[in-house]
């Protein structure tokens, strides 16, 4: 598997029935000892990279649901990452291995197993096209040092992770014994396979296999969703964190985002134009490709051709390969699963930052194409004059700050009427949702989309932000990050992000119709005012949902 093994003689010399700092732990697993070491950042946390939770998923075992792991004789070093799945972002695949369902672990050095600590199961972002559980971004050494197990986790991306095809469906039918086993989501199985492993697993790192957390961003957020519509995810954990998340069915700039799903039909005629482009016509000759020919092609969707949306910047093309409705892993729609009460009914935490979804400071959107963008899409419905005199203009300044608070004001309700339709389709669990505000120091991109990671996952300096680039923190940013963590942390902890000293944060309620504000302030704020909710009520009424 690429990984490094120890004499077995050393799994012997160490054990955990008490709290003792040890400077290269090693645990017995299920699949065979592995001998971990202290992270490079933060003191008193111990790391273990690189543990391998399914096998081969390369050359014939393409596309196939993941098997388990393969138990190893000695002990595994787990002191290095595993290898990166191949990402085809940009239509160039980077370094990786397609052999790469590995996760890594983040543990206190003084953990036993029986320490029961909070886990946080984090999912990576990156619409479905790229991203790592090693990204420094996703450095847990700060939160374990609070007091958390941390789990990152590698899974199969583009169309490696997310193609379906109907040679697939038929293939994996033949082979389950109630022939419900489509292809498509090979990736949110890999993510299942992981929670898995942390289910059977981690309470010999000192986590509580009854208090796991999912969380993700973008890609990720959607994930934690996934997990929280699938039933196969049942019983598997107890909250999620969707960090540029729900939305609310209806919204149609969920199109635009890692959030959207496909129609089975729709992803096997992709499918079938996909082994077109790479000049083969089976499954089989398919599978005797390179990586790199594999993820070659163009993998941006069609979403708003031919749409009133399809000029309109905001609404940018998403992904192919991402993930399908397949009557399996997401039986039905987001809407009918809310509405119908199939969810796993666990706490959720979800938000969205000021400068994403179609708002930037940077905006410039002169007059003119304002009211023809907007009348576009609202006149057909009926709804032009509503919105001329709830987004005003008379200046091309003017269209640009209307531009941003319309889109603001879009993600804010649109999470919340999210919210309420969980509430009333019968679930009980709180819903907590944030609005994130903070810009990061030293670039012109506001609040944009993931800037709220490095504080949430309080892992300045280190962490990196934006472009790669470690920015010029403040002790604003030092202060911002520790209180952010701590509602993160006790979330993760008991399902509320309340307690100790920090501000209250009430849940969603559609009497009082706000969300948090997060990062400038610590405060409630409204989501809007109830003339424009109701508006985008109508809005959203007029359209598809997912």
């Amino acid at each position: 598997m690429g990984r490094t093994f120890i004499p077995s003689l050393l799994a012997g010399l160490l054990t955990f029935g008490s709290a003792v700092a040890v400077n290269n732990p090693i645990v017995s697993t299920q699949n065979g000892y592995i001998m971990g070491g202290l992270s490079e950042y933060v003191p008193g946390v111990n790391v273990f990279k690189g543990i391998p939770f399914g096998g081969v998923v390369s050359g014939a075992s393409r596309w196939t649901h993941p098997p388990a792991a393969s138990a190893w004789n000695g002990t595994l070093n787990a002191t290095t990452f595993g290898p990166s799945c191949p990402t085809s972002m940009g239509g160039s695949t980077t370094s990786g291995d397609e052999d790469c369902l590995y996760l890594n672990v983040w543990t206190p050095e003084t953990f036993t197993n029986t320490s029961n600590l909070p886990v946080y199961f984090w999912i990576y972002g990156g619409r479905f096209s790229g991203g790592s559980g090693s990204d420094l971004t996703y450095e847990a050494s700060a939160l374990a040092a609070k007091g958390l197990v941390v789990v990152t986790i590698n899974y199969r991306l583009g169309a490696l992770g997310f193609l379906a095809h109907p040679e697939l469906n038929t293939e994996y039918n033949d082979k389950a014994d109630n022939g419900t086993l489509p292809s498509g989501n090979y990736g949110f199985h890999d993510q299942l396979a992981a929670l898995h492993w942390t289910n059977e697993n981690i309470n010999l790192f000192g986590g509580n296999i009854s208090q796991i957390t999912i969380g993700g961003q973008s890609a990720g957020a959607a994930s934690a969703l996934l997990h929280v519509y699938s039933p196969l995810s049942a019983g598997l954990f107890q909250g999620a964190i969707a960090e540029s998340g729900a939305r609310y069915p209806h919204d149609p700039i969920t199109g635009s985002l890692a959030t959207s799903y496909r129609n089975m039909s729709t992803a096997e005629a992709q499918g079938i134009a996909y082994l077109a482009q790479l000049n083969v016509s089976t499954i089989a000759e398919a599978r005797n490709l390179s990586t790199a020919t594999i993820l070659s092609t163009s993998d941006t969707d069609t979403t708003f051709v031919g749409t009133p949306f399809a000029n309109n910047e905001a609404y940018m093309e998403p992904p192919i390969y991402r993930p399908v409705l397949d009557g399996y892993a997401l039986p039905q729609s987001y809407e009918e699963t809310l509405a119908n009460y199939l969810q796993n009914d666990v706490p959720v935490m979800t938000g969205n930052n000021k400068d994403e979804s179609g708002a930037s400071p940077g905006i410039a959107i002169n007059q003119s194409t304002f009211e023809s963008m907007n009348s576009a899409v609202f006149t057909p419905l009926g709804l032009y004059s509503k919105f001329q005199a709830l987004f005003p203009v008379s200046s091309d300044v003017e269209a640009s700050n209307q531009t941003n608070n319309f889109f603001r004001n879009q993600s804010l309700v649109s999470t919340h009427l999210w919210a309420n339709l969980w509430a009333e389709g019968g679930a009980n669990s709180s819903i907590y949702n944030y609005y994130w505000t903070h810009a990061p120091p030293g670039q012109s991109q506001g609040a944009f989309h993931g800037s709220e990671l490095t504080y949430a996952f309080d892992n300045m300096p280190w962490g990196t932000t934006l472009n790669g680039a470690v920015l010029n923190w403040t002790s604003t940013d030092y202060q911002i990050a520790d209180v952010l963590s701590s509602y993160w942390f006790n979330f993760i902890s008991t399902g509320n992000p309340n307690g100790g000293n920090l501000t209250q944060w009430a849940p969603n309620s559609n009497t009082s119709k706000t969300a948090m504000m997060l990062g400038d302030a610590w405060q409630a704020v409204p989501v809007a005012s109830d003339d424009v909710v109701e508006f985008f009520g109508e809005y959203f009424g007029n359209e598809t949902a997912y």
